[in-house]
Formats: C-alpha cells, structure tokens, sequence
C-alpha cells in the first residue's frame, strides 16, 4: 500500500475502529450515471486482478451521491461517490458538519455532453446552443419580453430545423449531467442572444436556467439506458445524456451536431465540441485503511491501464486527461491529498 499523506480526526477513527469487527467485506461506490460505467469497469477490473470481493456500485446521481457520502463517517456511509461535475460549496459543507473532514478530489477524465437521436432519423440533425435553448427552456424572449416557451415544433424555433415535435428525454434535478448540460448549453445558449448578453451572467442563471415542464421536455430518471431504449422507439425524439452512453449505443444512436462539431474523444478533448466537463471521484480518506482494500482499488481506478490513453476506461467512452494532468491527479489520489475547500 502506498503512503498516505493525509490525518484522520481522532473522532472518525474511533468511530470506525468500533465497528471493526463488523465492518464491511466491500467497498461502496455511489454517484453520478455518467461515471457509473467507468466505477463499475474498475471494480470488475480490480476484482479480477485480486480475487478480493468487488466493489458495490450504484447510480445515484451526482447530487444523491453527494448526499449520501457526506452522510457520515463509518461503514454505514459510502467510501466513494462519482460526480459528473466537482463538489458544491454547499455539498462540502454537509461533509464538514458531518464529519467527512478529509476528502480527496480526483479528476479521472473528461466527457461530452451528448444530444443523441436515433438512426432511423431521416434528418441530419445540427443545432446551436440558443437553438437548443429555445426548444427545451421554460422562459424565452419573444418580442423582447420572457414568456413560457411557445414553441411545440422544431422548426418553430429556426425554419432550419427538422419539421418535427419538440421531444427531448433528459436527466433529473439530481443529475450532474443535468447540471452541466443547463450550464453549458442552456445558460450558454441563452446567452448568445444579444438581448441576453447586455444583462449579464448572473442574469441569465436566474432567468434561462429551467428546463420546460409542460411536456417537451420530459425527465427520463438516472438509468441513461432508458433513455437510450426511448430513442430507439421514436426516430425523433432526441436524448441527453454522456458522451460514453452514445459512444456504447453508436450501433443505433447518431449524435446532433452543435455548430457543427459532433462530441468525439478528439472534439472533447481539444474543446472544439461545445458541451464538454470534467468527470471526478471523490474519496473518504478517514476510511483507507479500515474499508478492506479501499487504498488498493484506488490505485487500480487511476492506474494508466485504467484511465490512460487506451484505457479501459476510454474503451468505454471516457477522454483521457493529459499526461501531466492526469499523473498528478494519480499521485493525489494514492497519497490521499485533501481536497481545498469549496468557498460558497
């Protein structure tokens, strides 16, 4: 086992220690769905190349895995949570308060956020960002004033547009992929608007941010495969999801272009393709050294045949970090580095 740089409060380690002797056989991941394929594939990998019991993995989403990692200290709390976006200030401080005091931050790849549709579709699909605004958000400008999105048709929000009903399958609220994708394509699309411009930032997360409900848009839950399953049953209803799940449903999926540029590992990773994050894990450091093999399928999850060039975890559709970025955030997960706080 590698050297940990890194202090466990008294408090958590005698809260672990009591329940020692009962403690669990399996390291416990929950988290994000966009990272969920990646944890699950270093769990397996690591159980095979052990033979020690693999890890549990579940989809939580970003926010309920959040949630549940900082719940606590103790084999009651999980060990892990993936996170398709970093941690929120407020999220740090429901750790502190809880007693998860020690935590470190590890960056395992990047993803593109992908506005999907199925291969039936006749259309060659292409949006912009405001045009993805337009079609999915709440409030629009219409004559220089915000209203409820009018638009029902595609084609009602650019004559350009397929001649079809607006129909987007999406994450939940508890989603990270939901997050990012209302950031880097509805916010930003709103913004792209001229009248939207001159208000400012602060503005346009206020005013541009929510998603519609009145049926267009529609929340599909966290198991991105039934988005995918949706798809397939309407050529053209489009879905929302990471650029991994696309990557695995190529076979029946096409991507919607934005500006242009299709989400690959090469437009991901050179920040060409619009409606790209960072994906992380987040580790409960109080707990290395207690949870079984916790420090072990660390190393497994960062190592370069996990996530370096080639990796199983690109097999599946996540984008390598460079090579510097990527051995620093290596060296910081092994050494168990606390993260800096989140400032609200």
């Amino acid at each position: 086992m590698s050297l940990l740089k890194t202090t466990v409060s008294a408090a958590a380690l005698a809260a672990l220690a009591a329940g020692a002797a009962q403690a669990r056989d399996e390291i416990r991941v929950v988290g994000s769905s966009t990272v969920f394929p990646y944890s699950q594939a270093a769990a397996e990998q690591f159980a095979n190349n052990t033979g020690a019991p693999s890890p549990i993995v579940e989809s939580t989403g970003t926010g309920g895995g959040m949630k549940i990692f900082c719940g606590g200290i103790g084999e009651a709390h999980a060990d892990l949570t993936g996170a398709s976006r970093a941690m929120k200030a407020s999220e740090y401080e429901l750790c502190q308060e809880n007693g998860v005091t020690d935590i470190t931050e590890v960056q395992i790849g990047s993803d593109g956020l992908s506005i999907a549709v199925s291969r039936d579709s006749e259309h060659d699909w292409d949006m912009t960002k405001t045009q993805v605004y337009l079609g999915l958000a709440a409030e629009v400008p219409v004559d220089g004033e915000m209203v409820a999105n009018p638009y029902m048709k595609w084609s009602d929000v650019d004559s350009s547009l397929p001649d079809e009903e607006i129909l987007a399958y999406g994450p939940p609220p508890t989603s990270g992929t939901r997050d990012a994708f209302v950031e880097l394509a509805i916010v930003e699309g709103c913004m792209e608007l001229p009248m939207i411009a001159d208000k400012g930032e602060d503005w346009a997360e206020e005013n541009c941010a929510r998603l519609r409900q009145d049926g267009p848009f529609v929340e599909a839950g966290e198991n991105d495969n039934l988005i995918v399953q949706r798809l397939n049953a309407d050529a053209n209803a489009v879905g929302i999801f990471g650029y991994s799940f696309l990557f695995e449903n190529q076979d029946t999926l096409k991507a919607v272009a934005i500006g242009g540029v299709t989400p690959s590992f090469d437009t991901i990773e050179s920040g060409e393709y619009g409606i790209s994050r960072p994906l992380f894990f987040y580790v409960k450091n109080a707990h290395r050294g207690v949870i079984p093999n916790l420090q072990e399928f660390i190393e497994e999850y960062t190592s370069e045949e996990s996530m370096g060039p080639g990796g199983y975890l690109s097999e599946r559709g996540m984008v390598p970090l460079g090579d510097k970025k990527r051995e620093q955030e290596r060296n910081e997960a092994i050494e168990a580095v606390n993260m800096e706080p989140k400032a609200s």
